[in-house]
């Protein structure tokens, strides 16, 4: 029997060193330095080094890479229980060298990057001395790749690029893009003549791609492979998003059980409220429900891999998407008007709920994906009745038993006598 919810002694403990060096070191350096990873400030790379070379030290950098390619090798489900922890403080990803959407387009480069390609962007991203971006979705197809315009065409050596891109994320401070085209995955270098970055919206990046021509060896994985690709980048991406979730869904069910002890509303602390209560519970069976769901996904595709998780990656994706709005909200309705604004992390948490069930597919689409795979597994059942149809099976276990009747009439007069009971309460 393999079944086994524990963690070995020796990652928890460096599971406790994360949670403490993310208190004490992680989080402080974000209340004065937003963004400090990515800064080019001399100053405040200074500031950075230090801490990731401590996570270097404690063999946690790139925890999804394996070793060849400057990770432990420890795979997703470690990679879970670890971002558990630093997905509760913004730059504590990039510090620990696990950030979206770099972490993805690393897997892309690892899986499909000839070994030049490594050379030239995996190394380099793997030190944090390249950030990436990744550019699919499109203005009048959504994330539907059979909708997509943006096509490359050869001339000569090159490749030259022309289509929009919709809602790519950092892509302003991306050094290069990984650009989904109907006809393959290309690397382009942000600062490459055509890329049109339009003013808005600021974060998630709106792209015009006009004649952008880039060399050859920038096609990633096989031409006409975007498909196979894209679904392979997102399906790594989608479980990383949910094991981020979890830490965010736990920072929020945190901030409830405190406040729920430290409020008083009509003549007693709030937490003896049955409905504040009810929402406590609710909050706390679909985090640790959608935990293990995202755990056991990751321990598939360590065993297995991205495509024969594919099921579950849709599923969890979805999950995440709702347990974070639902318990988002409990937060902020027991942190109360407090909840609302923005001295604390909840009202940014709730209002962005909803990207999470749009990012990356929506949910809709993932809920579809599963049915259908699902549905594969099972058959139709002939003629009128179901499988459990219980008149019919009793049918078939009175064949199986007649046998002993013959050999035994008391035997059958006792079962008559069920049989009667059981006609007279139908």
């Amino acid at each position: 029997m393999g079944w086994d919810f524990s963690t070995e002694p020796e990652f928890q403990e460096k599971l406790d060193w994360v949670e403490q060096f993310c208190r004490e070191e992680v989080e402080p350096l974000d209340m004065i330095f937003p963004y400090a990873v990515r800064s080019k400030d001399p100053k405040i790379k200074a500031l950075v080094k230090p801490l990731q070379d401590q996570v270097k030290a404690q063999g946690l950098w790139a925890l999804f890479l394996d070793e060849e390619l400057g990770g432990p090798g420890l795979g997703q489900l470690k990679l879970g229980l670890l971002n558990e922890i630093i997905g509760r403080y913004g730059s504590a990803p990039q510090i620990f060298g696990a950030a979206a959407p770099d972490t993805g387009n690393m897997e892309m480069l690892a899986a499909y990057g000839t070994e030049e390609q490594k050379e030239r962007w995996l190394k380099p991203m793997i030190n944090q001395e390249l950030w990436s971006a990744y550019s699919m979705t499109e203005p009048q197809g959504g994330s539907d790749p059979r909708l997509f315009k943006t096509h490359a065409i050869r001339v000569g050596d090159d490749w030259v690029i022309n289509g929009e891109k919709w809602f790519t994320s950092a892509g302003r401070a991306a050094d290069i893009i990984f650009v989904m085209c109907t006809n393959g995955m290309f690397v382009v270098p942000r600062r490459t003549p055509g890329v049109e970055i339009m003013p808005e919206p600021r974060s998630h990046n709106h792209i015009k791609y006009n004649d952008v021509r880039i060399p050859g060896d920038h096609l990633l994985g096989p031409e006409d492979g975007a498909r196979v690709l894209a679904q392979r980048r997102l399906g790594g991406g989608r479980i990383h998003h949910a094991m981020r979730t979890i830490s965010q869904c736990n920072l929020a069910f945190d901030m409830m059980c405190e406040r729920a002890l430290s409020r008083e509303s009509h003549g007693k602390i709030i937490s003896e409220h049955q409905m504040v209560q009810e929402k406590i519970a609710d909050s706390y069976a679909a985090i640790r429900m959608l935990r293990l769901f995202v755990l056991e996904t990751a321990w598939k595709i360590d065993n297995t891999s991205t495509q024969e998780a594919r099921t579950d990656i849709a599923a969890v994706k979805y999950s995440m998407a709702k347990v974070l709005r639902e318990v988002s909200f409990n937060a902020l309705h027991i942190m109360g008007s407090l909840g609302t604004t923005n001295l604390t992390p909840l009202q940014a948490m709730y209002a962005g709920a909803p990207t999470m069930g749009i990012a990356d597919g929506v949910d809709e689409v993932h809920k579809a994906t599963v049915a259908r795979n699902v549905l594969t597994h099972y058959e139709a059942h002939e003629g009128f009745w179901p499988t459990e149809y219980i008149p019919a099976k009793r049918e078939k276990a009175r064949e199986k038993f007649e046998p002993l009747f013959k050999a035994d009439e008391d035997l059958r007069k006792i079962a008559d006598g069920y049989a009667k009971y059981i006609k007279s309460r139908t």
